[in-house]
């Protein structure tokens, strides 16, 4: 018997029903990912409230209605009739409008959401967007540090996750709690092994590797057609191989112990030097700042690039892809960690969370209806809803061998995966920890990565600090540097152009940035 057949009989009839429902809709359009959840079918909250439950006269309460923005990874995204969405609606006696929207312009969006004061229930925010910390600030949402004590899961929050993550030392989101080393390298396996070449351990190595990727056929059809790394208009990897080089992540030390933003580093110029010269080599794809991230995978799957540089379970996601084209024993991807720079062995770190998840004053005005949420939040972090958020239906999109997670999902089964695409992106991970997916060579190298990842994690100094000056400028700032960095890699302007841009970034606000980031700083550590 494996270790949920506990939760099956609890939920065997709700699962059944959903699963009823989801044969009569399989076939119609969906959203995409993993973004919703709700509590363990037919148990009772451990706190106040009866989400889901009948009150003490014995009639059934009304479901409760949540609105929910959360980011999309892909196109085809969940209906209204999902039978996840449907059995998360029914373990939590809720009614879910989730509004879908594609990562790539997430940002923009919450702007102009936050902007507009027409805000759902809940709603995936960045912690470090001025809009939002303005938002915060002025009561758009409510403060919910006092009331986590008050639930199983989300009492179980880690404090430095909740400091890093919070606005004034006050938490006006719950995180969504993400593995801290999970950048890697992902290469193709078979291109390695046809060019006869060993893992990059340094630059110079990866940089040989992708001149290889693109200039010597490595797929051996005597063709001119692959390329080295992909990469889109979102700038992670970027900001991931400056690490490399020796740039501080976001902020760091100088030598009198003051804090400098990364782009004014020599470390920082020579990474964007390297950057430059894989586009001028045509070793990384010419669209990159036009590209959408939702088909980002597809160069490496479709065997047209080598490497992608992101976090290391992206691999696993690749190699699926790949195995459904083609099963076969050997996985497709290797995954590595980053390879050692001028600095020694570096890499970026997540901040423990990607996020948090913000409850709207406008749509929850009383306290009550407040823990009923924080009910429905704190019940997403039970076990069965990470799996059924994370995995869909047990016997559907999964099932259970040996303990591990088997997914029943191939590229074929598009209407099948449709019903679960994105609804992870409601899960924060706090409290029991679920089955993993199944012992394979590379799920097991993904763990290695990620575990040794921890020991080479370059923090980020200022990472629990709010600036004023940042939440009204941002954003302006941030654009000036990103507009920068690509019209350098491109060869749109030089280093007197990057320079005169790191300028207009220092009148434009940047200059009283560093000196309140610096004060901060020097408050926070005489206060630790």
């Amino acid at each position: 018997m494996n270790r949920h057949s506990g939760w099956k009989r609890k939920t065997m009839g709700l699962l059944s029903a959903a699963l009823v429902l989801g044969l009569l809709s399989a076939c119609s359009g969906g959203n995409g990912g993993t973004n919703a959840g709700a509590g363990a079918g037919g148990e009772k909250p451990a706190t106040g409230g009866t989400n889901g439950q009948e009150t003490n006269g014995g009639a059934q309460e009304q479901p409760l209605k949540l609105s929910f923005m959360i980011p999309a990874f892909e196109t085809d995204l969940p209906g209204k009739d999902s039978p996840v969405l449907k059995a998360l609606e029914e373990a939590t006696n809720t009614d879910i409008t989730i509004q879908f929207v594609p990562n790539s312009s997430y940002p923009d969006k919450m702007n102009i959401t936050l902007a507009s004061g027409q805000l759902p229930t809940l709603m995936v925010v960045d912690r470090n967007s001025a809009s939002f910390i303005n938002a915060a600030r002025s009561g758009a949402f409510w403060e919910v540090g006092p009331y986590l004590q008050d639930y199983p899961n989300l009492s179980q929050a880690n404090p430095i996750i909740l400091n890093n993550s919070s606005i004034d030392g006050k938490t006006y989101g719950i995180y969504r709690g993400r593995v801290l080393g999970r950048m890697g390298v992902t290469i193709n396996r078979d291109w390695m092994e046809n060019l006869g070449l060993p893992a990059p351990k340094t630059i110079d190595e990866f940089y040989a590797l992708l001149k290889a990727f693109k200039e010597d056929d490595p797929d051996q059809n005597g063709k001119d057609d692959t390329y080295g790394i992909v990469i889109t208009k979102y700038a992670g990897p970027w900001d991931i191989m400056q690490t490399w080089f020796g740039a501080p992540n976001k902020w760091g030390e100088a030598a009198d112990g003051s804090l400098v933003p990364a782009h004014t580093t020599p470390e920082y110029l020579e990474a964007l030097k390297f950057f430059r010269q894989l586009y001028e080599e045509e070793l990384v794809n010419a669209d990159f700042p036009v590209m959408d991230p939702a088909v980002w995978n597809d160069s490496i799957i479709n065997g047209e690039a080598g490497v992608l540089v992101d976090v290391a379970d992206a691999a696993r996601r690749i190699n699926d892809k790949m195995q459904d084209k083609e099963q076969r024993d050997k996985p497709y991807v290797d995954v590595f960690q980053a390879p050692v720079g001028p600095k020694g062995h570096r890499d970026m770190p997540t901040s423990g969370y990607a996020n948090v998840i913000a409850i709207s004053k406008s749509q929850v005005k009383t306290e009550e209806e407040l823990r009923r949420v924080l009910e429905f939040l704190d019940r997403l972090n039970d076990e069965e809803m990470q799996m059924l958020l994370g995995y869909g239906i047990e016997g559907r999109h999964y099932e259970m061998v040996d303990g591990y997670i088997h997914p029943l999902i191939t590229a074929d089964d598009v209407a099948l995966s449709t019903e679960l695409r994105s609804m992870n992106q409601m899960l924060m991970f706090i409290g029991p920890e679920t089955p993993t997916l199944e012992s394979t060579e590379i799920n097991d190298k993904v763990n290695e990565v990620q575990k040794a990842n921890e020991e080479i994690v370059v923090a980020n100094p200022a990472e629990p600090l709010i600036s004023d000056v940042y939440a009204q400028k941002g954003q302006q700032l941030d654009n000036i540097v990103n507009d920068a960095r690509i019209k350098y890699i491109v060869g749109q302007i030089d280093e007197a152009g990057l320079e005169e841009a790191f300028q207009l970034w220092r009148t434009s606000g940047g200059d009283d940035y560093i000196a309140e980031i610096n004060k901060l700083y020097q408050e926070a550590q005489a206060a630790g």
